[in-house]
């Protein structure tokens, strides 16, 4: 998709912090962070959401999950992390290319806004 940023950080188009790569994904740091550490987890594959993606490419979600607790470890969040998949525009979803953020560093209140 040329429009999509993501895909172009994917195809290294566009630069990105980037933290961590494997066969399926592709992590780079948000630069509208909202926590000390907030990472956004792309699949290489280009689906609008996580519905989408599950439905396509199941093993990109899994692929997803394992970088997620890659990349937790080696930031060391041990002391808890939240993951979250935004869905829609009405869930402040802005990039229609499916991505988890990860977000720690510091204590993570209950309810979200």
């Amino acid at each position: 998709m040329a429009e999509c940023v993501f895909c172009a950080i994917v195809s290294g188009d566009v630069p990105a912090d980037v933290v961590h790569k494997s066969e399926r994904t592709v992590a780079f740091r948000d630069v509208n962070a909202q926590a000390p550490t907030h990472v956004l987890v792309v699949p290489r594959r280009h689906e609008p959401d996580l519905a989408a993606l599950s439905a396509a490419a199941p093993e990109d979600v899994a692929a997803i999950g394992t970088a997620v607790a890659d990349i937790a470890a080696a930031e060391g969040l041990g002391e808890g992390y939240r993951v979250v998949f935004n869905t829609g525009a009405g869930a402040g979803q802005t990039v229609f290319h499916c991505h988890a953020h990860l977000l720690g560093g510091r204590r993570l209140e209950w309810p979200p806004g």
